[in-house]
């Protein structure tokens, strides 16, 4: 992907779009950025093939591989591991929102691992196809998968008011989203998850993946609550709310933005 990504007309979105969030970074630096955006998607396609097979190092406890395969390793931050611990054992619904960071499959994994009963919200491929294999792929390793689509938030709800833990990635556009700031620009960010968290009232958090160094290992971290926008009636408020999350994903993105999927047109 380092040799096919720069001949792609991504190449030149992900240029312009680092150009404008970074602007005192030299031309060197961009280019350093957009090799390491190659590099990970390069890695996130063989990845896939293999997520059910990567190694859980839990702290103070065994390491996983529920496909007995170890090619690669997810280091289970220990704050994190507790959190997930405390949402399982709580008998409360709650939210959980990603980016496209490193290989963001790897959260709702790794919750699902651990027996955190999840619900993910997806968007089907166009290619019938291959949307069947990657669906066969994730089935029984990613919870329990729900389509973006006009019943999706009806799915959604219902699965937290049976106490299910909801995920979804949150850092595409979407043009009938509410308005927000990222990295100095306006965009549009879908509100679907601080949507559920005000009907259903309950709490938000934050699931990254961090690539490490070597390149073969994860770090995955989940955040406490994030606290919602409220308005004065105490109710909670879309467009402040999204904001406050977008706000946590420019935070990490900011930490390693060669992970980050700069090549999609996040800004329209």
């Amino acid at each position: 992907m380092r040799q096919i990504g720069p001949r792609l007309k991504e190449h030149e979105i992900g240029r312009a779009n680092l150009v404008a969030a970074f602007p005192k970074k030299s031309t060197d630096e961009i280019d350093a950025i957009l090799d390491g955006v190659w590099d990970n998607l390069g890695r996130v396609g063989a990845e896939f093939a293999h997520i059910d097979h990567l190694r859980i190092l839990e702290p103070d406890g065994p390491a996983r591989a529920p496909g007995g395969v170890e090619p690669e390793e997810i280091i289970y931050e220990s704050s994190s591991y507790a959190r997930v611990q405390r949402l399982r054992l709580d008998g409360k619904p709650a939210l959980l929102f990603t980016a496209h960071l490193a290989n963001w499959e790897l959260p709702a994994y790794v919750a699902t691992a651990g027996r955190l009963p999840l619900t993910v919200l997806y968007r089907r491929l166009k290619n019938t196809a291959v949307n069947d294999a990657v669906l066969d792929i994730r089935t029984g390793t990613l919870g329990t998968l729900v389509a973006t689509g006009l019943d999706a938030p009806i799915k959604l709800r219902r699965a937290l008011e049976e106490g299910s833990h909801v995920a979804m990635v949150v850092d595409q556009h979407l043009s009938q989203g509410v308005d927000v700031t990222f990295f100095g620009r306006r965009c549009k960010a879908n509100p679907l998850i601080a949507w559920l968290a005000r009907d259903v009232e309950c709490p938000i958090h934050g699931a990254r993946t961090v690539r490490l160094p070597d390149r073969d290992r994860f770090r995955v971290e989940i955040t406490e609550a994030i606290e919602p926008e409220r308005d004065a009636d105490g109710r909670i408020q879309l467009q402040g709310t999204m904001q406050r999350i977008t706000d946590v994903v420019e935070g990490w993105v900011r930490e390693h933005p060669e992970q980050w999927l700069w090549v999609h047109r996040r800004w329209r």
